[in-house]
C-alpha cells in the first residue's frame, strides 16, 4: 500500500469511536463518558530505527495502556500488545517499545487507557503513526532545530501558537532532531507581554509554567505546558521524535559550579537536586529510549538505514565546573564529554558502516558562549575565547577530531542548534591554530518557539568559517519574538541514489534561506 493511501486510511479511522482490543476489557460504550480516562496530552513516537520504535502517552489516571499497531492505518490484523501500567509514580505516562518491526514501513499504532478501577471504563483511542528505518538505499529526510518555549514566549494562539512545528511537518520529515532546551524551567510565562508595535503578545499560562522549576511535578508541567500547543500535538502524532537536552531543561548554563544562594527565584538551592528531578521528567514526558547499563542516560546511536547514523550527544551531564576553561592538560575539570562518552563516541564512529555520520550535538563548537554575558567570561559551551591552542574543554574535542582524522572516517557532519539564531559553518584545518583534523561542516538552527539573539563571535582554535547567518540585527534588539519570524529549523535530505547530502535552513514561514549540497567520500 502506498504511503498517501495508508495516510487516508490512518486518517479515516482516527475518528473511530471504538478500539477492539483483545484484553478481556469491556468497551467504553459501557460505561458513563464522565467516568472514564482521558488521554491527556496526545502521543508521541521517538527514537525509531528499521525495527522498533518508541511510543509515549498520558493518562488522568492510574491506568493500564492498551496497545496495538499495524501497517496499515484501518488496522485490520493488528498486533496486540500486553497491557502496561501508568500509575502515579510516572505522572500516569507510559512509554511502550513497539518491536520486530519491519524496516522501511509505516507503522500506525493506536492507544486507550483502561481505569484500574473500573474496568469498563476505558477511554477513547488516539492514533499516531510513524515510519521505520529502511534496510535498502532509499532516501531520508528529517529535521533539526532547538529552543521551545523559552524567553518567556509561551503559547498564544492569536499569533498561530508553536507555528514551527506545523511548518516542519509538511516536509514530512522522517523524524525530527530536538537539539536541546526542550523546556524552560528557568523560564516563567507571564499573562502578556507589550510589544514593540503596540500589540500584545497574551500567554497560556499554567500553574507550573508562572514560576521556576523546582519541585518534580513543576518539571513535569514544564513538559505538560508544551504539550498544550494544537501544532506541537499534530506534528507528535505524525513525526517522531528524538530528544537531547541542554540547560534550559533545568536552569540557565547550569554546571557543578553553578550557584544558587543569590537568586531569590529559588527556594531549592541543590543544583544537583534539580537536575536529578529534571533528568527523571524529561525521561518519563519524552519518548527516549530506555539505557539499562546507565540508567536516563541521553547519549545514543541511532541506525537509521545504510545511508545514516545519528549518534546523540550529551555535553551536559559529564561536564566540568563552567569557569575559564584554559588547563592545557584534560582533567574531570576540563572535560565536557567525560571519559566514558569520548570513548564511546570513538568506537560507534569507527564501526559505523553508513555512509552519513550525523552527530547531534547539544552544543556548537567554534562558537563562544560565555557564561557570564555581562562581563564576557567563563566558558559555557566548548570554545574559550582565546583563538589560541585548545585549552580546556577543547582538549576533548581536539582528541575527538584526531582520533577522526587518523581512523580516516569521512563523511562526518554536526548538527546543533543553543544560541538561538541559523548559521552555516565550514571547520577548515589551514585556517585554525589546531590543524590536526579533516574539514567539516557544522549547522546551527532554532529557536522553535522562543526568543531570538546573536550572532555570536567566533573561536578560531579549529578554524571556523562563517557561510551563512541569518541573526536580529543591532537595530532589532535581542529577545525578539516569534511573531517577527525569526524562528528556525533545518532540513536535511540524504538522496538514496547519489547519497548527497543537502542541508537547507528554514524559518518558521517555510523559507530557504540557504542551501548546500555535499558530496559523500566514497571508499573501494
Amino acid at each position: 500500500m502506498s504511503s498517501q493511501v495508508s495516510r487516508r486510511a490512518f486518517l479515516k479511522s482516527s475518528v473511530a469511536t471504538g478500539l477492539a482490543f483483545s484484553s478481556g476489557l469491556a468497551m467504553p460504550g459501557l460505561s458513563r463518558a464522565s467516568s472514564r480516562p482521558v488521554i491527556t496530552h496526545g502521543l508521541q513516537s521517538g527514537d525509531v530505527d528499521a525495527g522498533s520504535g518508541m511510543i509515549w502517552a498520558r493518562a488522568d489516571r492510574p491506568a493500564k495502556m492498551l496497545v496495538e499497531f499495524d501497517t496499515t492505518g484501518t488496522f485490520e490484523a493488528p498486533t496486540r500488545l500486553a497491557p502496561i501500567n501508568a500509575l502515579p509514580e510516572t505522572d500516569f505516562a507510559a512509554k511502550r517499545l513497539l518491536e520486530s518491526l519491519p524496516s522501511d514501513q509505516e507503522i500506525f499504532y493506536r492507544v486507550a487507557f483502561a481505569d484500574l478501577n473500573d474496568v469498563n471504563a476505558v477511554s477513547e483511542p488516539m492514533t499516531g503513526r510513524f515510519r521505520t528505518a529502511p534496510g535498502s538505499r532509499r532516501s531520508v529526510r528529517f529535521a533539526w532545530s532547538g529552543d521551545t518555549a523559552g524567553q518567556g514566549w509561551g503559547i498564544d494562539k492569536a499569533h498561530g501558537g508553536m507555528k514551527t512545528y506545523t511548518t516542519m511537518a509538511k516536509h514530512t520529515p522522517d523524524f525530527f532532531i530536538h537539539s536541546g532546551d526542550t523546556i524552560y524551567a528557568d523560564g516563567p510565562i507571564r499573562e502578556s507581554v507589550e510589544l514593540k508595535d503596540g500589540s500584545v503578545w497574551k500567554n497560556i499560562v499554567t500553574e507550573e509554567k508562572s514560576k521556576v522549576a523546582e519541585t518534580l511535578a513543576e518539571f513535569r508541567g514544564q513538559w505538560k505546558y508544551n504539550l498544550m500547543d494544537e501544532n506541537l500535538l499534530a506534528f507528535n502524532a505524525e513525526v517522531p521524535t528524538f530528544f537531547q537536552w541542554d540547560d534550559h531543561e533545568v536552569m540557565n548554563n547550569w554546571s557543578p559550579s553553578k550557584d544558587l544562594s543569590g537568586d531569590d527565584r529559588y527556594t531549592e538551592k541543590n543544583v544537583a537536586l534539580l537536575a536529578a528531578r529534571s533528568a527523571r521528567a524529561f525521561h518519563e514526558l519524552a519518548p527516549i529510549r530506555y539505557t539499562p547499563a546507565e540508567p536516563g542516560r541521553i547519549y545514543r546511536k541511532i541506525a537509521y538505514g545504510p545511508l545514516l547514523d545519528v549518534f546523540f550527544l550529551d555535553l551536559r551531564s559529564y561536564r566540568g565546573p563552567n569557569g575559564p576553561s584554559m588547563e592545557t592538560e584534560m582533567t574531570d575539570a576540563s572535560r565536557i564529554l567525560g571519559a566514558q562518552q569520548l570513548a564511546w563516541l570513538k568506537r560507534e564512529l569507527a564501526s559505523s558502516r553508513a555512509t552519513w555520520k550525523v552527530i547531534a550535538c547539544d552544543m556548537p563548537i567554534g562558537l563562544i558562549v560565555w557564561d557570564n554575558w555581562k562581563e564576557q567570561a567563563g566558558a559555557e559551551a566548548v570554545a574559550n575565547g582565546d583563538h589560541g591552542a585548545p585549552k580546556g574543554r577543547e582538549l576533548e574535542f581536539a582528541d575527538l577530531l584526531r582520533f577522526i582524522k587518523s581512523a580516516d572516517i569521512d563523511n562526518v557532519v554536526w548538527l546543533t542548534a543553543d544560541v538561538h539564531y541559523t548559521a552555516a559553518h565550514y571547520y577548515n584545518p589551514d585556517k585554525a591554530q589546531f590543524q590536526d583534523f579533516k574539514p567539516f561542516w557544522e549547522f546551527v538552527s532554532g529557536p522553535i518557539h522562543a526568543g531570538t539573539f546573536g550572532p555570536n563571535d567566533l573561536d578560531m582554535t579549529f578554524g571556523p568559517e562563517v557561510k551563512y547567518v541569518k541573526a536580529p540585527t543591532k537595530e532589532q534588539g535581542v529577545n525578539l519574538p516569534p511573531s517577527l519570524g525569526l524562528q528556525f529549523f533545518g532540513l536535511v535530505d540524504i538522496d538514496g541514489a547519489t547519497e548527497q547530502l543537502t542541508v537547507r535552513l528554514m524559518d518558521r514561514e517555510d523559507a530557504e534561506l540557504h542551501k548546500i549540497t555535499l558530496d559523500p567520500v566514497r571508499r573501494g
